[in-house]
């Protein structure tokens, strides 16, 4: 049953296309610079046998960062930055499908939960190979004994006379072993993670900004309610889809082919504790990303709005 809504959603069709895609870039990539380091400490944490390496987030914070410097907690960014590519393709990709699905079903539910699962699907089939090649960067350093693949040395320790040397590096290695198919590695894992986690992100997003609506004064701005709602919808997302979320980081960076047998052996070597290696860190790399992408993304969507709708939108 449809029910009543306190916080109005801006819809497809409201957007100035021209400023939603000019602002939206500029949106990712801060987002992206922001909470990067969370996601490489996060790899390292999953990846690492046991204990081995660090003791948990902020212990793998300061080791990374005494022994690799600011620099160290950046690896693969540059190469990262090319998912600005996949992020466009999943906000559109989900406001698109939402408009679909409006035809069939006005639950706001049901809309937000099969747009965010497609927009996943969509942005996954783009950003895993880019996924591989950083993922394979942000084990370098400390964490290069975890990884198949480790830099040459005339490439990490001096400076790389090509543009994205050390990418090409990890790339030309990552192609000799595994041909094409090996940019993919993971590729089912990934889809298995952020699909689900995208499509309880979403629900939950708007559950919670209706449920502190009902709880907040009348003239409480929607986007406070909006920014407290994304990090609670992300820390749920993320307990749900923690355990493939290991099981998809060792598959990238190990090269192993089986989702499975992954999972088998990681239940194996380290019980049930071991599907809960690194969701510390996904939750506090996940919390500020929520706030500064529901801030950015609802204000990305105010200020696209076609000028004719600009005053019929409460802030």
């Amino acid at each position: 049953m449809h029910q009543k809504r306190n916080i109005q959603i801006i819809e497809w069709e409201d957007l100035d296309k021209r400023k939603f895609y000019s602002f939206g870039v500029f949106m990712t990539m801060t987002i992206r610079a922001t909470v990067y380091p969370a996601t490489l400490i996060r790899t390292r944490l999953q990846v690492q046998r046991g204990q081995s390496l660090y003791n948990g987030t902020f212990d793998a914070f300061f080791k990374i960062l005494r022994a690799e410097g600011v620099r160290g907690l950046y690896r693969g960014f540059m190469v990262n930055t090319l998912t600005l590519i996949s992020g466009q393709a999943y906000i559109t990709t989900y406001e698109l499908v939402r408009k679909y699905v409006s035809q069939y079903s006005e639950d706001n539910t049901v809309k937000s939960l099969v747009a965010g699962g497609a927009a996943s699907l969509v942005a996954q089939s783009i950003t895993v190979p880019i996924d591989v090649v950083s993922q394979q960067l942000m084990m370098q350093g400390q964490g290069e004994h975890l990884t198949r693949f480790r830099l040459n040395s005339n490439t990490e320790q001096g400076k790389p006379k090509k543009v994205f040397g050390q990418t090409r590096n990890i790339m030309a290695q990552i192609f000799a072993a595994d041909g094409f198919r090996g940019f993919y590695r993971g590729y089912v894992a990934s889809l298995l993670t952020y699909i689900p986690n995208s499509a309880v992100w979403w629900p939950f997003y708007h559950f919670y900004a209706e449920q502190l609506s009902q709880l907040a004064p009348s003239d409480c701005p929607h986007l406070i309610l909006q920014a407290t709602a994304g990090p609670l919808a992300a820390a749920t997302a993320s307990t749900v889809t923690n355990p493939m979320d290991v099981v998809r980081a060792r598959v990238q960076v190990e090269g192993r082919t089986s989702v499975m047998e992954t999972f088998r052996q990681l239940i194996k070597e380290e019980g049930a504790w071991g599907l809960t290696k690194g969701l510390s860190a996904r939750i506090i790399s996940s919390t500020p990303t929520a706030i500064v992408m529901v801030v950015g993304y609802e204000t990305l969507k105010k200020l696209s709005l076609r000028p004719e709708l600009v005053d019929s939108r409460h802030w």
